[in-house]
């Protein structure tokens, strides 16, 4: 794999957030570096979301299936990916213009590295909240760190498929 032009792959995972599914597509398509596909995952949508998504962006691949929670829609997006990195968007969150670019950047200068993931800006009703302590990232060998609490929003998240495909995907029970 060569970076910064390894494809990456987009999943989304939703389940009736149609608008807030538009934003999330919308701040993917505004990337300095453009992914090699996205992927939206409609989990039992009610409200069109998936209607939606066709009609406003063409080139975004939507994948049905009925209400089975959001590890099994991820699930779902990877298995219907292609790109040798996958990265992961929740449709209730935007990704800031540059974000696949540094982290395609950070990769290559870490060529050892499987996963890169980013920091957060948390923002509740229209508004900045700064996350705690405990939330805090970290780089390197973040195993032990990870077990206590999640650590690594998947909406951050860039990942080989390579360890996707030998380690697993989501738990679906959960």
């Amino acid at each position: 794999m060569s970076l910064p032009e390894a494809s990456v792959s987009v999943v989304i995972p939703t389940h009736n957030r149609g608008d807030a599914l538009a934003r999330a597509v919308t701040s993917i398509q505004a990337q300095t570096v453009a992914p090699a596909e996205i992927i939206v995952v409609d989990d039992g949508s009610t409200d069109g979301s998936a209607e939606r998504i066709r009609t406003e962006f063409p080139r975004v691949r939507v994948v049905r299936q009925s209400n089975l929670g959001v590890s099994a829609a991820r699930n779902a997006g990877i298995r219907s990916s292609n790109g040798e990195l996958v990265a992961f968007l929740d449709s209730d969150d935007e990704w800031l213009p540059r974000k696949l670019e540094r982290q395609l950047d950070a990769l290559a200068a870490s060529p050892d590295a499987v996963l890169c993931h980013t920091n957060e800006i948390w923002i509740r009703n229209g508004r900045r909240v700064n996350p705690m302590k405990k939330h805090r990232k970290y780089g390197g060998d973040i195993f032990e760190k990870s077990l206590p609490l999640c650590i690594i929003s998947p909406s951050s998240s860039l990942v080989s498929r390579r360890v996707l495909d030998a380690v697993g995907y989501f738990d679906e029970s959960l």
